[in-house]
């Protein structure tokens, strides 16, 4: 309990300099970009430009700038007000997306999990038959095309051929399905790979063989003994690929018309939509930062040989 608690403080005393290194490094770059907040084909008369660099603080010295905002998100949680998406502030975007894309990575990630290590275990206790070279078959289709395409030919199979899921929209348990199932099946292939090597590596240690020698069932074997260890690869491996879909997957969000964060993500870099853009880089590496921590702890939880430094 006391490495959990200092593993804890020491994690969070890196988290905070992560983040400040963070916001240090994109406020330069978003400040170096050519063009500004209200650079569009309309031309904004300069009388109103004054009006609007003046709201949002655009008009003070770039240190100014940086300090201000900095000492918003500190002292009040406050990431600002949206240049672009008028009379909507930053928390409001992120507590209006967020849900929606959490929501949509949960349904995509115990999708991919529920096939992907089964899949993967299956492969390795049959190496080499017909089931393994499929499923490993299936798994590399899946890595190598896009989540696009995938969602394209799903909405062309799945919504106008067979017609079992509507074609977009949210709210319903049919709507969330499809889009779900094509943001998981990337992570389901790489999940099945991982669980098959780390499945192959496991079932050639000495212990597993000591178990097989003792009598113990095939089966017994396998859950007892080989899989807590194979999971590993795959336990690190979910830790960023839960912080990525988190924040949204900005394709299915546009193709299945889903009020997710990641379209608000891609628009306020390419709008140039300063606070936003900050406000969704910092969520980020939060997220990132969040589940990786948790992977470390659950590293100790699996194999009691790892400890908490």
């Amino acid at each position: 309990m006391r490495n959990l608690v200092g593993y804890l403080i020491n994690r969070f005393g890196w988290m905070l300099l992560t983040l400040w290194i963070v916001y240090s490094v994109s406020f330069v770059l978003m400040r170096s970009v050519p063009g500004n907040p209200f650079s569009s084909e309309r031309t904004v008369p300069p009388a109103i430009e004054r009006q609007l660099r003046a709201r949002y603080n655009l008009d003070a010295p770039p240190l100014q700038q940086y300090f201000d905002y900095a000492v918003g998100i500190v002292t009040r949680g406050d990431l600002g007000w949206s240049i672009r998406l008028e009379d909507y502030s930053v928390n409001q975007v992120l507590a209006e997306g967020f849900p929606v894309s959490a929501s949509l990575a949960i349904f995509g990630l115990v999708f991919a999990i529920t096939l992907g290590i089964p899949a993967g275990v299956v492969s390795a206790v049959y190496r080499g038959s017909a089931a393994d070279l499929s499923m490993m078959a299936i798994a590399v289709f899946g890595i190598a095309v896009p989540n696009f395409v995938l969602a394209s030919l799903a909405i062309l199979l799945f919504v106008f051929s067979v017609q079992i899921f509507p074609a977009a929209g949210w709210g319903t348990l049919s709507q969330v399905m499809l889009p779900a199932l094509c943001l998981g099946a990337p992570v389901a292939a790489y999940i099945a790979r991982l669980t098959r090597a780390g499945m192959l590596e496991v079932l050639n240690r000495e212990h597993v063989r000591t178990a097989m020698a003792k009598g113990l069932s095939h089966r017994a074997v396998i859950l007892k003994h080989v899989l807590p260890g194979a999971m590993l690869p795959v336990v690190s491996y979910l830790g960023p690929a839960t912080a990525g879909v988190l924040t949204g997957s900005l394709v299915l969000e546009k193709i299945f018309a889903i009020p997710g964060m990641g379209s608000h993500f891609i628009n306020a870099a390419l709008q140039r939509d300063y606070t936003l853009a900050m406000g969704m880089v910092l969520t980020y590496t939060l997220l990132l930062f969040v589940m990786n921590s948790i992977v470390d702890i659950s590293y100790a939880v699996i194999d009691p040989r790892v400890k908490l430094q």
